[in-house]
């Protein structure tokens, strides 16, 4: 059976058009399918570009350019990606852009794009520059993306930066802060992995360096869980170490973490944060640090500074003209020299202290009154009210705690009160140092209540068991720029004195020079010898203390003297006439020179007069002994003295 001849080729393209002509559904469906094979050929996402460039003007005022290609890749999750952008910088700024980036990778589900949801999975950026300003209103350039709040809510999973730079910028505060930023692993269950920290720049025209990790910067936009982070900075000796965690890291008017701060000494905060603080040792404390708008918070730190320990609270209000600097502060164990740079001196040096090399260098200073000149710029920097209390004290002088409340307001510093507790007595003094011209003029007014005399020599066998309570008064106004300027132009007076009480005999018969009577006490025992009052009135006139009255009187002795104590020379001229109330055949009762000076004072016996006593003697001695003996014998011409009334409480 023979086959068919085939239909001529015309025949064929008749009856496939007759077909297509019969379904013109498959016509419209070729024709369709030719299209998108066309469109995928020749589709160009960069076609979009313009568009998406004026979306972001519109929404942010600013320029921006997608200066490379713009690609999509389409799928359930959608990846676009955009090479070379570029985001124009605020009008005022003198750099043209805030922001650029190599390239942006953008993932985006499309799914729930129908639903009005908004989930990108993951944004990745190559070598992303942001820079970040005040202008000249204190208005930071990225205010015009601050939004609302309102609108479709954005979820974005993971953030990755591949060589990161932020810049910030502060000309008013003297502030600029390059960091850079570099994604790290990335976190568990698939979360936005954490970033890397190095920076350097100056703040408050301090050099600085900064490094450390942080969560993404994508978890900022979480207000309901905490932003962690653990950042280490330097400045120069000073070192700072911020950690913790931020809820609403955004809200810069509103935080708080935990800052550890040590330095070499507390001075050096004055150029990183305006703190005028007077020269410490070195420290270290830690607390937390918040803000509330302009009001800073230290709570709840402890620390040391130098051998002492310190805990309280600081707060500094920046809103005034100028800052207020408060602070409640108290030490279980004070070391008093820790205190020296307020009065303008320096911390000991030597075993068991710990000064800076600059302030062991200066403890060398031969003067015993500190003489380092207050910076006036710095008591007119800011206000302070601060409170300090050491529970104990550790120093040379017989100090048992302190109070003081100090004062700072438009460049007048009070101390009310300035309260030791000294020998189981204390002293409560208010000071008063008038800054707002050169020299500083200051006015002391002081109380000495009910000090126990052998207290004041806890370390001496011989007079730690005196018995006594001393008094008095000291009111004192000068003029200069260190306590030693204060002192050396002071005038005024000071009164102390006490009642009746007790003291060593052997202490009183050294005073006198009686030979007999202090062997007699060094081979057998030391005797109470009862003290009737004593007391010293000094006039004080252009820094020189000059003796009104002068007294001590016992029942064996009656020691009264005279003299000047010059306070700028910091130098001693006393003499003290001892006038003995009993007989002793080897008394040599001559007076007591006290000179020297305040560092290495002398106590001297008048030799002059001595000398003359011993060859009148001698000269009776040639004629008859018995006249020899009489001129060495004491008589006791002192008489008893009925003074101690007004110091006796």
């Amino acid at each position: 059976m023979s086959e068919a001849p085939a239909p001529p080729p015309s025949a064929r393209r008749r009856r496939t058009f007759d077909t297509f002509a019969d379904h013109p559904w498959r016509t419209a469906l070729a024709v369709a399918a030719v299209g998108v094979l066309i469109l995928i050929l020749l589709w160009d996402w960069n076609w979009f570009k313009r568009p998406v460039e004026r979306a972001v003007e519109a929404r942010t005022g600013r320029s921006f350019t997608i200066g490379g290609d713009l690609d999509v890749d389409l799928g359930r999750v959608t990846t676009i990606r955009a090479d070379a952008l570029d985001l124009g910088n605020a009008e005022w700024s003198d750099e043209a852009r805030m922001a650029a980036a190599d390239r942006l990778d953008l993932s985006i589900e499309v799914l729930p794009l129908l639903r009005g949801q908004v989930r990108i999975p993951e944004i990745r950026l190559q070598r992303p520059q942001v820079r970040l300003e005040i202008g000249p209103d204190r208005e930071g350039n990225w205010s015009a993306f601050a939004g609302d709040g309102g609108g479709t809510p954005i979820q974005l999973r993971r953030l990755w930066i591949d060589d990161g730079t932020l810049l910030f910028l502060d000309p008013e505060g003297e502030t600029e802060v390059d960091v850079r930023v570099a994604s790290q692993a990335p976190g568990e269950n698939d979360a936005a992995p954490p970033v890397a920290i190095t920076g350097e720049g100056r703040w408050r025209a301090a050099e600085f360096e900064l490094e450390g990790t942080a969560q993404s910067p994508l978890d900022l936009q979480d207000t309901d869980s905490p932003y962690r982070f653990d950042l280490h900075a330097r400045a120069g000796a000073t070192r700072a170490h911020a950690r913790g965690s931020l809820l609403d890291a955004f809200q810069f008017e509103t935080f708080g973490f935990q800052m550890a701060l040590a330095g070499r000494n507390l001075e050096h905060l004055y150029p990183l944060l305006g703190l005028a603080m007077p020269p410490t040792p070195p420290y270290s404390v830690d607390g937390q640090l918040q803000r509330e708008g302009t009001t800073w918070h230290y709570r709840d730190f402890s620390g040391k500074v130098g051998d002492s320990d310190l805990a309280g609270s600081v707060t500094v209000e920046t809103g005034g003209e100028r800052n207020l600097f408060k602070a409640d502060l108290v030490s279980k164990l004070l070391d008093l020299d820790d205190l020296a740079g307020f009065l303008g001196g320096a911390p000991e040096s030597g075993a068991g202290e710990t000064p800076s090399p600059v302030q062991e260098a200066e403890a060398s200073s031969s003067g015993l009154i500190p003489d380092t000149p207050y910076e006036l710029d710095k008591l007119n920097a800011m206000d302070a009210d601060v409170r300090l209390r050491a529970q104990r004290i550790e120093a040379d002088l017989p100090l048992d705690d302190m109070d003081a409340h100090l004062f700072l307001e438009n460049g007048v510093l009070r101390l009310e009160p300035l309260n030791f507790g000294v020998a189981g007595g204390d002293i409560r003094s208010n000071v008063r140092m008038d800054a707002r011209k050169s020299p500083i003029r200051t006015t002391l007014d002081a109380d000495v209540r009910g000090l126990n005399l052998g207290g004041l020599f806890p370390d001496s066998t011989l007079a730690g068991d005196a018995v006594g309570r001393i008094g008095g008064h000291a009111k004192l106004v000068g003029n200069g720029n260190s306590i030693a300027a204060m002192l050396g132009s002071s005038d005024g007076e000071l009164a102390i004195g006490m009642g009746k009480g007790e003291i060593s005999a052997l202490l009183v018969e050294l005073a006198g020079i009686d030979i007999a009577e202090a062997l007699a006490f060094l081979v057998t025992r030391d005797r109470k010898i009862p003290i009737r009052c004593a007391f010293a009135e000094f006039a004080v006139a252009d820094g020189v203390m000059t003796s009104n009255a002068l007294a001590f009187d016992t029942t064996d002795t009656l020691i009264v003297g005279e003299g000047t104590i010059d306070l700028e020379s910091e130098r001693l001229d006393l003499l003290l006439r001892p006038r003995p109330k009993d007989r002793s055949i080897l008394s040599l009762r001559s007076p007591l020179v006290i000179g020297g000076t305040f560092s290495d004072p002398s106590f001297r016996p008048d030799l002059a007069r001595l000398g003359l006593r011993g060859a009148i003697a001698l000269a009776l001695g040639s004629i008859a002994p018995p006249a020899a003996l009489l001129a060495t014998l004491e008589l006791g011409p002192g008489e008893d003295s009925d003074c101690g009334g007004e110091y006796a409480r």
